[in-house]
């Protein structure tokens, strides 16, 4: 992995180049805010600096000065009533409640209720929200398996397992010698045609372990939008994080 940066509009764009048997030269932001370029060994890096410029314009405007963006964001949660959380791909509305018995968090009527016994507590109220989210996240990332995985059965692909897990600088990743789909936590806060593409992305791997053509040939195949729903999951799941 190459480490690099270019200037555009008086500001440095910082991102690193990944070589692999790719056809064309791709720039993807990770959920970190690391902007990685992907392009094979052939293609030199006077274009590739150049085809960050290009896309300048819209790094910044997604994500801004990614190396402050995402810790105030983070920073800016205090989980009280009125915030917004996202939730498969949609926006919506905390209300934070005094719990009489049990803390819980439930999901009504376009809401998201917080009853949390403490309403000053906010690293308790952050805590049940993230339980939230990953018995969601186990519940949604094993429909889209059974979903996705009769497309690739017939590959000979042996129906692999999901596991759940915050990763920085990735959606997923297939663990092909225990047969699972490793899928990053903060994927449920993406509409479900996109845990589909990363599911659908990831059991493709257990065919070919790679990005060579007969990847991406299968990928087209199988989903011809997955460039639009990758897209999606790049711009607009990203910047909200």
């Amino acid at each position: 992995m190459e480490k690099h940066q270019v200037e555009y509009a008086n500001k440095i764009i910082d991102f690193v180049v990944k070589r692999k048997n790719v056809k064309n030269v791709n720039l993807n932001i990770k959920p970190d805010m690391t902007i990685e370029v992907t392009a094979n060994d052939k293609v030199p890096l006077e274009f590739i600096f150049e085809f960050v410029k290009s896309k300048g314009s819209w790094i910044l405007k997604h994500v801004g000065h990614f190396k402050e963006v995402q810790p105030l964001r983070q920073s800016e949660k205090e989980y009280v009533s009125g915030e917004t959380f996202k939730y498969l791909g949609k926006q919506y509305r905390l209300r934070v409640r005094e719990a009489i018995d049990e803390e819980v968090v439930k999901y009504f009527r376009g809401f998201i209720y917080l009853y949390v016994k403490d309403l000053e507590n906010r690293s308790r109220k952050a805590k049940l929200l993230d339980e939230w989210y990953r018995k969601k996240a186990h519940i949604n990332f094993n429909e889209s398996l059974e979903r996705m995985y009769p497309l690739v059965r017939k590959y000979g692909v042996e129906k692999p397992k999901i596991g759940i897990r915050s990763m920085k600088a990735r959606w997923g990743s297939a663990l092909t010698e225990k047969n699972t789909i490793l899928l990053n936590t903060e994927l449920i806060k993406a509409p479900k045609y996109c845990i589909d593409y990363v599911v659908l992305h990831e059991l493709i791997h257990f065919k070919y372990n790679d990005h060579s053509d007969s990847f991406y040939q299968m990928l087209y195949t199988l989903m011809p939008d997955w460039e639009k729903r990758k897209a999606i999951l790049d711009e607009e799941v990203v910047r909200d994080l």
